[in-house]
C-alpha cells in the first residue's frame, strides 16, 4: 500500500505531470498576504515583545537560576565535579550508613558481643572488596550508569532492566530513609510536642533538595558540603579519642575474645557460631548501601571520569572502612549496651564525652551530625536515579523525555520523578526508619550481585584478552558471594517486615518498563519500514544547486534526524502543494540529552552527526529538482530551541510556512502523550502565539 502509494507520488510528481488544487493554493495566497500587512504594522513583532515578558520565567530563573550556555566549550568542565566535591555528593550515601549499619549487626550478635572484633573486619574488608570490584567497572564502563549498564552488556537487557529498576526504587528508598533519619535525629533534641510535624518537615527538606538539584548538581553539593565536613570532624574526634583513650583495654578485649570464643564452641558449636556471624554480617548489610553510587554517577565527573571516579571511590570506601569499623571497635572498647530511645552512635557518645565540660553539646553536635549527613546522603538518590532513569529512557525502558536536559543542564523530570516517588513512601510509611531501611537494603544487594556476576562472565570470557584475568574474577567471584549471603538471609529475615513490599514494587515497575519497551518496539518497526522505503530514493536529471531565496515561497521543515518520518513528511509536502513552495529549509535541534553528554568531546560529535543528516535532506531536495538549505541550532529543550530556531527561520524567510510531522495513531491512548511528548503541538502552540505560520503533517501509524 505504502510502496504503490510513492512510487505513483514520485511518477506522477516528477515526470512533468503535477496536480495543482487552485483553490487551496488561492487560499494560502490571501494567507500569506495577510500575514505580510500584520508583519509591516508590527502586530506580530509587538506579539514576540510581550511573549519575552513573562512573569513565571522571571520566578524560575529566581528559584532555578539563569540557563546555562549550552555552547560554551567548557561547559562540562564547570558543572563536573572535582574528586573532594564527588566524595561529598556520592559517597556522603556510602559513608552515613555507618549511623544504622554496624549498630543493626552489632545488635544482631546479643550477648555474644565479642564476636564484633570478627565483623569490624569483616565489615572493613567487604567495603573495599565491593569497592575494588566498582572501580573495576569504573575502568570499563567510564560514561557511567554503573549496575544497569554492567547488566545489560555482559548479561542481556533482561538483567539490565531488573537491575535498573531495582536500583531505581533502591535511590527513591534511599532518598526517603535518608530524610526520615535526619528528621528523627533532629527531632529527638526538640520537645515531644512538636513530633506531630516531623513527617512535614521531613517533605519540606525533599522538596528543598528537588529545588538545589534542579538549580545544578554542583551548586547543590558545594551547599551541602559544611554538614559533610561537620560529621567527619566530630566522628574523627570520637573515633580517635574513643580508641585511643582505650589502647589499653585493647589486650583484654582480644583475652575476652580467645576465652568466649572457647566458651561458645563448647556451647553452640563451630555452626553455631559461624550462623551467628553470618546473621549479623548479613543483617548489617545497610553498611555497604551507596557503594555503587560513585560508578553510576561517573557521568558529572570532571575528565580525566576514570582517574577522578577511581579516586572518589578510594575517598568513600576509606572513610566507611574507618568509621564502620571503627565504631564496632569502640562498642566494645566501651562496652556499649541498648539503650531505649538511643542509637549505640548516642550512647557511645554520651559514654565518651559525659565527663568533659562541653560534653553533652559535643554529643549532641556529633550525633546531630549524624542526622544532617543523612540529608547529604539523599543527594546520592537525586544525582544517580535520574541518570539511570535517563539511561534506560536512552534504551527504551522508560519514557524517552526522562533523557532530557533543562535548562541547568540537570535532569529536571528525573529529579521531579523521583522527589515526588520519595514524598509518598514517605508518607505511606510514616517516615519508619526500620520498614525503610529493610525495603531498600533488598535491592542494593540485587543490584551488587548483578554486577558481580557480570564482571566475572566478562573475565572468564575475556580471559585470553585480559592478562590479569584470574586476578580480577578472583575479586569479583568473592564479591559475588558476599553479596549473595546478605541478599538471601536479609531476604529471610526480612521478608515479612518489608521485604515483600520491596519485591512487589519493583516487580511492578520492571513489568512498566516492559510495557513501554514493547510500545516503542512497535513503533520502530513502523519507523524501519519508512526507513527501507524512503531514505534511498532514486532520482534521475541533474540536481538543483541554486541557492534559496528569502524573496520566494519557503517551505521550513523540522525534522529528527534523516529517517523515513522526515522524507514521508517532506514528500507530503510537495504532494499536497505541488510547485508551491521554491525553497525547502530542512531545521533540527541538536538536543543535548544523557545519549550524548558524556563530557567535552561528546557534544561536538553530536552536533557533527545532526549536521550530516541535515545534509542528506538538502542532498535529497536538490535531487528532485528543487533549491534547498538547513539550519541548526544546539539546546537541552526540544520545544524551547526549535521554537526559537523556527522564529529565526521565519524572519530570514518572510514568505515562509514551518512543518512538522505528527504520529497520528487509530486509537489515541492516555499513555501516548506521555510516551511521544507532544514536541509538535507544544511548538505549534507556541509558533501560534509567535504569529509564526504552521502546519503539523500526520504520520500514520496503524498500532
Amino acid at each position: 500500500m505504502i510502496g504503490r502509494e510513492y512510487k505513483d507520488f514520485i511518477k506522477n510528481n516528477f515526470t512533468g505531470n503535477a496536480y495543482y488544487n487552485d483553490r487551496y493554493l488561492d487560499l494560502l495566497h490571501i494567507y500569506f498576504f495577510t500575514h505580510e500587512i500584520f508583519l509591516n504594522t508590527g502586530i506580530i513583532k509587538m506579539a514576540e515583545h510581550l511573549n519575552s515578558f513573562s512573569g513565571s520565567d522571571k520566578l524560575k530563573r529566581i528559584i532555578f537560576g539563569a540557563p546555562r550556555n549550552i555552547n560554551d566549550p567548557k561547559i562540562f568542565h564547570k558543572i563536573a565535579l572535582i574528586p573532594i566535591l564527588a566524595w561529598i555528593g556520592l559517597g556522603a550515601d556510602g559513608l552515613s550508613s555507618s549511623s544504622y549499619g554496624p549498630e543493626e549487626a552489632f545488635r544482631a550478635l546479643g550477648s555474644h558481643t565479642y564476636l564484633a572484633l570478627v565483623l569490624a573486619m569483616a565489615t572493613a574488608l567487604t567495603v573495599f572488596i565491593i569497592s575494588y570490584a566498582y572501580s573495576r567497572i569504573i575502568e570499563h564502563f567510564p560514561h557511567g550508569g554503573g549496575g544497569y549498564i554492567v547488566a545489560t552488556h555482559m548479561l542481556g537487557n533482561r538483567a539490565g532492566v531488573i537491575s535498573g529498576s531495582a536500583l531505581l526504587v533502591d535511590y527513591i528508598l534511599t532518598i526517603t530513609v535518608s530524610i526520615a533519619a535526619c528528621a528523627d535525629a533532629i527531632f529527638s533534641y526538640l520537645p515531644i510536642e512538636l513530633q506531630g510535624y516531623k513527617i512535614i518537615f521531613a517533605s519540606l527538606l525533599i522538596m528543598l533538595l528537588i529545588v538545589l538539584n534542579i538549580r545544578g548538581i554542583k551548586e547543590s553539593i558545594t551547599g551541602l558540603a559544611p554538614i559533610f565536613f561537620t560529621f567527619l570532624v566530630t566522628h574523627i574526634i570520637l573515633l580517635g579519642y574513643g580508641i585511643f583513650s582505650h589502647a589499653g583495654e585493647v589486650k583484654p578485649v582480644v583475652e575476652n575474645f580467645g576465652s568466649s570464643l572457647q566458651k561458645d564452641i563448647g556451647t553452640i558449636g563451630y555452626l553455631g557460631i559461624l550462623m551467628l556471624i553470618l546473621r549479623a554480617y548479613s543483617l548489617g548489610g545497610g553498611t555497604y548501601t551507596g557503594i555503587e553510587a560513585v560508578s553510576n554517577g561517573l557521568q558529572i565527573m570532571r575528565d580525566p571520569k576514570v582517574q577522578t571516579g577511581k579516586r572518589t571511590m578510594f575517598y568513600m570506601a576509606t572513610s566507611l572502612a574507618i568509621t564502620a569499623g571503627g565504631l564496632f571497635l569502640c562498642y566494645l572498647l566501651f562496652g556499649i549496651k541498648p539503650v531505649e530511645g538511643k542509637t549505640l552512635n548516642a550512647a557511645l557518645a554520651d559514654g565518651l564525652f559525659g565527663s568533659w565540660g562541653i560534653g553533652k553539646i559535643l554529643a549532641a553536635v556529633t550525633i546531630f551530625s549524624e542526622g544532617a549527613l543523612l540529608l547529604v546522603a539523599a543527594q546520592a538518590g537525586f544525582i544517580d536515579a535520574p541518570r539511570v532513569m535517563a539511561n534506560m529512557a536512552v534504551d527504551s525502558w522508560l519514557p524517552h523525555r526522562f533523557a532530557s536536559f533543562s535548562e541547568r543542564l540537570t535532569m529536571q523530570n528525573g529529579v521531579v520523578m523521583v522527589g515526588t516517588a520519595a514524598l509518598i513512601l514517605l508518607f505511606y510509611t510514616h517516615g519508619s526508619i526500620s520498614a525503610l531501611v529493610v525495603m531498600y537494603s533488598i535491592n542494593v544487594f540485587l543490584t551488587f550481585s548483578l554486577s558481580e556476576f557480570g564482571m566475572s562472565k566478562f573475565f572468564i570470557t575475556h580471559r585470553k584478552k585480559e592478562k590479569e584475568w584470574m586476578k580480577h574474577l578472583s575479586v569479583h567471584l568473592t564479591g559475588l558471594t558476599l553479596c549473595l549471603t546478605i541478599l538471601v538471609i536479609t531476604v529471610y529475615e526480612k521478608f515479612l517486615e518489608g521485604g515483600w513490599l520491596t519485591l512487589v514494587i519493583t516487580s511492578v515497575v520492571i513489568s512498566g518498563c516492559y510495557a513501554i519497551k514493547n510500545h516503542y518496539q512497535k513503533i520502530k518497526v513502523e519507523e524501519d519500514k519508512f526507513d527501507e522505503l524512503l531514505t534511498n530514493i532514486p532520482t534521475v536529471g541533474e540536481p538543483n544547486n541554486e541557492s534559496v531565496d528569502n524573496r520566494d515561497m519557503t517551505a521550513v521543515l523540522l525534522v529528527n534526524g534523516y529517517n523515513g518520518f522526515g522524507v514521508h513528511t517532506f514528500l507530503t509536502i510537495i504532494r499536497q502543494f505541488p510547485g508551491f513552495y521554491k525553497n525547502f529549509i530542512f531545521v533540527s535541534v541538536v538536543v543535548v540529552n544523557q545519549g550524548v553528554f558524556k563530557g567535552e568531546e561528546g557534544l561536538e560529535e553530536h552536533k557533527e552527526s545532526v549536521k550530516r543528516d541535515l545534509e542528506k535532506y538538502v542532498d535529497l531536495a536538490r535531487r528532485l529538482g528543487l533549491r534547498a538549505d538547513y539550519r541548526l541550532e544546539i539546546g537541552t529543550d526540544v520545544v524551547k530551541s526549535a521554537t526559537d530556531l523556527c522564529i529565526g527561520v521565519n524572519k530570514e524567510f518572510r514568505r515562509s510556512m514551518i512543518f512538522s510531522g505528527k504520529l497520528a495513531f487509530k486509537i489515541e491512548k492516555f499513555y501516548h502523550k506521555i510516551l511521544h511528548n507532544e514536541t509538535a503541538f507544544a511548538i505549534q502552540r507556541n509558533l501560534h502565539w509567535s504569529g509564526v505560520p504552521n502546519m503539523t503533517m500526520p504520520i500514520r501509524m496503524d498500532l
